[in-house]
């Protein structure tokens, strides 16, 4: 059943007031377009909200480590949603092995379902208010690399890409390559069609979970395919990047050659030929730490240093997301 909490939670900018307005959270269910419920969460500024945002979580990677940073988000007066993809975190229905979803499903069917509840909150808000609200979309990875595969995408005012890559192996390089070669070409499909799932520790990620046999085939099938899933002959109707008009930010960070090294950005960047692009680096010396890789991005205690770093260039290119608006 769904359920409100009330989160006072602690200052995450510099000059933030000590006294937090407090966020609420509500957690509810997302219907897909084929009957799959969904786990997810929405975290609720203080009053009504000035924009809309959605957080699409990277592969085989549960919503609630993305809580801090929808609670600094509705702090600054966004209404947030948060989601787990089937076969992840709550959405997760039975043994693993049994779960049939792809990553084309998390796509076309999870990220659609949540596009279209966040959707229906900004109409509904702009009802309300009298106003226009501004919907900004975030991608963490998968979350991010997948955008332009869910329907109705285009509708949002700007989206935000962290570590969302083109996953060809053939952008990697040195030993990630050679690894990464190893990866898409014998681990992940073996453990699919042996284990029937790919188990957290295979990915090399503390925050991933196992991953469906289906969303494990197919991603190795894309990674090995020169161009990765934009070549996939199976998904040229579907491939919607074109059709975004608006701002797109897109995030690569130095020390994360594992999983989203620039090259393999630059190759995403590329898809959103009609968009308003910008590409950018964020290296730990930039905000005081030795290291980031592939997550610390979303972590709650790097928050101050990271997260309006990371908000403040798509604010100012979307007039409709600008603090105060």
């Amino acid at each position: 059943m769904p359920q409100a909490l009330m989160l006072n939670t602690p200052a995450l900018a510099a000059g933030t007031p000590a006294a937090e307005p407090l966020v609420r959270q509500r957690t509810l269910q997302l219907r897909c377009a084929d009957g799959r419920l969904l786990a997810a969460t929405w975290f609720e500024p203080a009053g009504a909200p000035r924009a809309i945002a959605l957080i699409s979580p990277a592969t085989a990677v549960a919503r609630g480590f993305y809580r801090g940073f929808g609670e600094w988000l509705a702090q600054r007066g966004y209404a947030v949603l948060s989601y787990d993809y089937r076969g992840i975190g709550d959405s997760l229905q039975g043994p693993l092995r049994q779960e049939r979803a792809r990553l084309r499903d998390w796509a076309q069917l999870d990220m659609g379902a949540a596009l279209r509840a966040v959707l229906r909150r900004r109409l509904m808000e702009q009802e309300a208010q009298g106003r226009a609200l501004g919907l900004l979309l975030v991608g963490h990875s998968f979350g991010g690399n997948a955008i332009g595969l869910a329907p109705d995408y285009e509708q949002a005012d700007a989206i935000l890409g962290v570590a969302a890559q083109a996953a060809d192996w053939r952008f990697w390089s040195g030993i990630h390559k050679a690894k990464a070669w190893l990866f898409f070409h014998a681990m992940l499909p073996a453990a699919g069609h042996l284990l029937g799932q790919a188990p957290g520790w295979l990915m090399g990620a503390r925050r991933a979970q196992g991953l469906p046999k289906g969303a494990a085939l197919e991603w190795a099938a894309w990674g090995r395919r020169r161009g990765f899933m934009f070549s996939d002959p199976s998904l040229q109707a579907e491939l919607g990047y074109h059709r975004f008009t608006g701002p797109v930010h897109l995030w690569n960070i130095t020390d994360d050659p594992v999983f989203g090294p620039a090259q393999a950005v630059d190759a995403l960047a590329a898809r959103f030929s009609t968009a308003q692009v910008q590409r950018h680096t964020l290296a730990p010396a930039d905000v005081e730490l030795t290291s980031l890789g592939h997550f610390a991005a979303f972590r709650r205690e790097f928050g101050p240093r990271i997260w309006p770093r990371l908000l403040a260039p798509v604010e100012a290119a979307t007039p409709l997301l600008a603090p105060g608006c």
